[in-house]
């Protein structure tokens, strides 16, 4: 394998615990590299309800047959 589209298909194949072990290796590997992690993202509870609220929505949209 000699791409990065070549290893995630092949990823796809591996039983979710060797997904698993692949991704600890990664992120060890990264992290011996000096990448840093991404910092968490916060979110307010009143953007977490408008999601959820909007979620619901497109939910009942979609089980009437209606575009959103």
């Amino acid at each position: 394998m000699s791409t990065v589209a070549e290893i995630e298909d092949a990823t796809e194949l591996l039983p979710r615990k060797e997904q698993e072990e692949l991704f600890f290796f990664l992120v060890k590997k990264l992290r011996a590299d000096g990448a840093k992690m991404p910092e968490t993202k916060l979110y307010s509870s009143d953007q977490v309800e408008a999601w959820v609220a909007q979620d619901e929505a497109d939910m009942q949209a979609f089980r009437e047959g209606r575009e959103t």
